[in-house]
């Protein structure tokens, strides 16, 4: 998905040095911000990566959520060609469908329960239509950061459909890394964890994690507590490094459903602007400049039947990136 802002920030993504809190902090928890995709009947995303207080989650930079959406109202998603820089996009699904073409020639579907894993390290460029037997769009966008030794990674697709598993009060599903004995076969650059939960009734679930990790839980349904926190719909709870178990719980009546992400934190410092990431702010002009100038850095986009075939590129503002970075590896004021 692309970052339609008209306006984009500039951000750069960094960790401070780990204040020591550990596994005995708080769950710090992240609200999400509404961000209109364009246009007056343009779906509206809700995003929680990155923000002022936390930019990252391991090697996850960007987070959006999105949906139940009626797409008789709005539309649904129609993004035209647009340019990808070191990073992987994860598209995941739990409702509706998504027509995926990108510059390698890629041509399929996003469904719910599939992962799309596309890699845009030097350069890529694609599209993402929701198919005309689509009623209701729900799902989640989210982006992986590059490290240095892998900024400019070829082009690639990854398509990966994971099985369904029971454990004890959950049913999950791993699209990333290893979990409850199941482990994705997608390749990534960095140690990363993603999996889709959803919590039985009144259930409590314990899952063992690696230390290493930081962790988020984005919660999609009303009734999610993490480590005995209470996540809103749409928000996200972090914690930090040091924790073997992660203890999650449903106190709704009905399944509640989660995205967990984790990864080891990423000691590197992230440029991001709209759809580019890189490490100085010369990266991004560079990107925007080949971008605009139709350069073969990102290829062509063939298919895609919506009147712009090029999205334009927002002008970058006048001005050098300013640092923003975690306040700590764990919670803000612990």
């Amino acid at each position: 998905m692309s970052n339609v802002e008209t306006d984009p920030q500039e951000t750069v993504c960094t960790d401070a040095p780990d204040d020591g809190a550990g596994a005995a902090a708080a769950v710090e928890v992240l609200e999400p911000r509404d961000v209109p995709l364009g246009g007056p009947r343009a779906m509206t995303v809700r995003r929680t990566l990155p923000q002022r207080q936390r930019s990252m989650i391991g090697a996850w930079c960007f987070a959006d959520h999105y949906g139940p959406d009626d797409v008789s109202a709005t539309g649904g998603m129609d993004v035209p060609p647009h340019p990808h820089t070191g990073l992987q996009t994860v598209s995941w699904l739990f409702t509706g469908e998504v027509e995926h073409r990108d510059s390698l020639g890629t041509h399929c579907l996003v469904r719910p329960g599939e992962l799309n894993l596309m890699t845009g390290g030097f350069g890529i460029a694609h599209s993402e239509v929701s198919t005309p037997g689509t009623t209701t769009l729900h799902g989640a966008q989210l982006w992986v950061a590059l490290p240095q030794a892998h900024l400019d990674a070829p082009r690639q697709f990854q398509h990966h459909v994971p099985e369904a598993v029971r454990v004890e009060g959950a049913t999950l599903r791993v699209f990333l890394g290893t979990l409850a004995g199941q482990a994705s076969p997608v390749e990534t650059f960095t140690p990363l964890l993603g999996a889709e939960l959803v919590l039985d009734p009144g259930a409590t679930v314990t899952l063992d994690v690696d230390p290493g990790f930081e962790h988020g839980i984005l919660a999609d349904s009303p009734g999610v507590a993490v480590e005995g926190t209470p996540v809103a719909r749409a928000a996200l709870a972090f914690l930090p490094t040091g924790r073997s178990a992660l203890r999650l719980a449903n106190d709704g009546d009905e399944p509640a459903r989660a995205l967990l992400l984790g990864g080891l934190p990423f000691e590197e410092e992230v440029v991001m602007w709209w759809n580019f990431v890189g490490r100085r702010h010369e990266d991004i002009v560079a990107a925007r400049e080949a971008w605009m100038a139709h350069s073969e850095r990102f290829g062509e986009v063939e298919g895609y039947e919506g009147p712009v075939q090029h999205l334009p590129a927002p002008v970058i503002p006048g001005v050098r990136i300013r640092p923003r970075s975690n306040a700590s590896r764990g919670p803000r004021g612990s």
